[in-house]
């Protein structure tokens, strides 16, 4: 397994669970200083790095890109792809292609998490999700041509009312007309919803592609009452060998997170 840190250039984002912000370059030279493997950025949009800066960046520290986040365009454009309006789902379905050139440019996935919605007002529980799977069809497919998946994130009941578990959310992905798209086990999420997590993490199984690692509170990992030894366990018994990225708060602040995590990814995985 791989470790990568989140870096989040969006405003409206500001308090988010993120451990670096605004700063770019800033953000690459620590974590190469700390040792990750990459990082995983949180863009306002396709534009705001350019493919020649974030190369470089990337390539001068050694770094890898884990994956690119596509929240912007709901807490920005406030999109969503189960929006009542379908002209606001057409334009979610074009930001997140956005997204997923923009990250494939560097063999990184989007995600997709909180753009993917909710049922109700006006809207029925069948129809949002007639309404996610031709998205995600899409979405998927679009993805293919850079040998990436899409990534679907699994919320927790406080965010959305679609799918809060890992294994609802292989049976979202096994009803799909794609196979391009893998689930993002985040342990924030699954420790609100999941009887235990690392039966959740199972339940996943060969669908999970990316993994969010952080702590009960969304701390940074050991600052919380996490228990890693089972979910360490589970992803080693699923075969997992991809990205645990610490997308959890900068406490007490962006240094010291950073720091944080990856001791106790360093502890975990010896």
């Amino acid at each position: 397994m791989k470790s990568a840190v989140t870096v989040s250039l969006v405003a409206e984002a500001k308090g988010g669970p993120f451990v670096f912000w605004d700063d770019l370059p800033g953000a690459c030279r620590q974590a190469a200083e700390m040792g990750y493997d990459a990082i995983e950025l949180f863009a306002p949009g396709p534009d705001a790095v350019s493919r020649e800066q974030l190369s470089g960046l990337l390539q001068g520290h050694r770094l890898a890109l884990a994956a690119v986040g596509t929240g912007a365009g709901w807490v920005k454009h406030k999109l969503t792809l189960t929006s009542p309006d379908p002209g606001i789902r057409e334009r979610a379905i074009d930001f997140v292609k956005s997204m997923i050139d923009f990250g494939g440019a560097h063999r990184a996935p989007a995600i997709i998490g909180s753009m993917q919605g909710r049922w109700g007002d006006g809207v029925s529980r069948t129809q949002a999700f007639d309404w996610l799977k031709a998205a995600l069809t899409i979405l998927g497919e679009h993805a293919r041509q850079y040998n990436v998946p899409l990534i679907y994130e699994p919320l927790n009941r406080y965010e959305t009312n679609l799918i809060n578990t890992e294994a609802a959310g292989v049976e979202l992905l096994e009803s799909l007309e794609t196979d391009n798209i893998r689930l993002l086990a985040d342990l924030f999420h699954m420790n609100i919803e999941e009887e235990d997590i690392a039966a959740g993490l199972n339940d996943g199984g060969r669908w999970i592609g990316h993994v969010h690692f952080v702590d009960s509170n969304r701390r940074p990992a050991g600052c919380g009452h996490m228990d890693y030894g089972p979910i360490i366990k589970a992803l080693h018994d699923i075969g997992y060998r991809d990205y645990l990225s610490a997308e959890a708060l900068s406490w007490p602040d962006a240094t010291a997170a950073a720091m944080q995590t990856i001791s106790k990814y360093r502890e975990l995985l010896s």
